[in-house]
This record gives C-alpha cells, structure tokens and sequence, in this order.
C-alpha cells in the first residue's frame, strides 16, 4: 500500500478535529433546544429540512441525474435508520450528559462489524472478535453509572449507535451499483418527509431562539459531513479515526460550561476502551482492503 503524504494526513486530521468540535457544538445545540419544550422528533425534522436547503443549490445541478435507477426501498429503509439514529441520539442528548451520550455512540463501527457479519456474510475473525467484545465490555463501564441514574433511557445511546451501524451498511450495498451522488441526494430527498410525519404528532411552534439554534444546528450538520468527506479524499479512514476522538473532550469541556456536568471516571475510561476497539477494527478492515 503507497505510503500517504504527511501534509495529506495532517490537513485531514485537522479537517477531522474540525467536525468533531462541529458535532461537540450540535450536541449541546439539541439539549439547549429540546429544553425549550421543542420535542426530539421536532429538532430531527428541522435539522433535516434546514440541511436539505442548505445543498438544494448542489441537489437542483447534480441531484436529477444521481436519481436515475436508484432502488428505492433500499434508500427508504437506510432514511429510516438514520431518523432512528438521530431522534434516539436526540433523546438521550436531552435526558443524559452529553458526554456520556458521545462516548457511547463510539460502538457504531462496533455495531458495523457484526452487521458486517450477520447481514454481509463477512468473516470475523479472532482479533476482530476480540476487539468488538472488548469494545461492548467498555461501553459496559459507561453504562453501568449512567443506568443508575437515568434508567433505560442510557440504552437510547446504543441503539442511535446500532441504527447508524445500520444506515452505514445499507449505504455499502447501496455504493455497490449506484453512486455516491445517487445516495447522498436520496438520503436529502425522503429525510425531510420521513422525519415530518412523526413530527406533526408531537408539533409545537419552536420559539425565535429555538428556530435559529436549529438552522445553526443543520449548518454545523452539513458542514460536518463535508469536512469528513473531504478528510477522507486525503487520507485513510484508519489514520483519521484516532482523531475524530477529541469529539468527547471537546462535548465534555461545553457541557462543563455550560451545563455544570462533569464526567465521572467510568465515561473517560469507557469511552477510550469504546474508541480504541474501533480504531482497531477500522484499521483492520483497511488493511483487508
């Protein structure tokens, strides 16, 4: 494999950290909203409206085309996913620290490779079975004060988690016979009306404030996935990934700030046991290529 350049691997690092302080920013974005009274499956239609108009400009010169021949219950069940990842990811922002919510969602690769497995037929061997169990163990260690505190709400984390592992998947069956465009613009197009419906059940009229923290919140969404996309024309997902951990000191020192939580010794520990079996495993399948 060609050695890639240094200069390549630190701008993509940078590019990484970027996101990650992106995603710190959102993550206190949805608990100071949903505090306002604007229920999650509110703040998951907006974000995905807000985003949706933000590339509408890409969407109108490259979207058309992108469609043609999509298989479309594939795409429907991947919108699902991700509304099911991001209105359990809202929940537990709104109910736990929202530290222990990033830590806790590191499991996604983890929740990949068994899918991998399960759905894909991929084989998983000794060291990558072992650093998935290893990785659950750690999230385990997050777990088990938060579920004293919260209850099976602490779980809400998990399952944000596995529905992403899960839109992750369908999106790799996806790329075998259709284009990166193809998905990007079918995932803008049914998100906003996959995440309308529940949200006409629980509508409220979001406040100024709330309105304008939920555009920020779309913003910083759509400029997060451009940075990672980016990041990742530079350089390897396995020499990117360690970075994208600053995500849990940067949410921690907001939600110390601005929130007064300060997470315990079992979230630190977890969370790096959580990350570090995912590097591994991400570094693994890079090196099957």
């Amino acid at each position: 494999m060609p050695r890639l350049p240094r200069s390549g691997i630190a701008l993509g690092a940078t590019l990484v950290m970027l996101a990650a302080a992106c995603t710190a920013v959102n993550a206190v974005v949805v608990r100071v909203v949903t505090q306002t009274g604007v229920d999650p499956l509110e703040v998951a239609f907006f974000r995905n409206l807000f985003g949706l108009l933000l590339v509408m400009p890409w969407l109108a010169r490259e979207g058309a085309r992108a469609l043609v021949g999509a298989r479309l219950p594939l795409h429907v069940a991947r919108a699902v996913a991700n509304l099911a990842s991001m209105v359990t990811f809202f929940y537990a922002l709104a109910h736990m620290q929202v530290a222990d919510v990033v830590a806790l969602n590191f499991t996604a690769p983890l929740f990949a490779s068994v899918g991998a497995v399960l759905f894909f037929g991929e084989r998983m061997r000794a060291r990558r079975t072992t650093a998935t169990v290893v990785g659950f163990a750690g999230a385990l260690l997050i777990l088990r004060p938060s579920f004293e505190t919260v209850g099976a709400i602490a779980v809400l984390p998990l399952i944000a988690a596995a529905s992403w592992a899960a839109m992750t998947l369908l999106g790799k069956r996806l790329a075998e016979r259709e284009s990166a465009s193809a998905i990007v613009a079918f995932n803008l197009v049914l998100m906003v009306p996959v995440s309308a419906l529940p949200a006409i059940a629980v509508w409220t009229t979001p406040s100024p404030t709330a309105l304008a923290l939920m555009l920020l919140h779309g913003v910083l969404g759509t400029v997060n996935q451009f940075l990672m996309v980016r990041a990742l024309l530079l350089a390897d997902a396995g020499a990117l990934m360690p970075f994208d951990y600053v995500r849990l000191p940067f949410v921690a020192l907001l939600g110390f700030v601005l929130f007064a939580e300060v997470p315990d010794a079992w979230t630190w520990a977890g969370g790096a046991v959580v990350f570090a079996a995912g590097a591994y495993i991400a570094h693994r399948e890079r090196r099957a290529g």
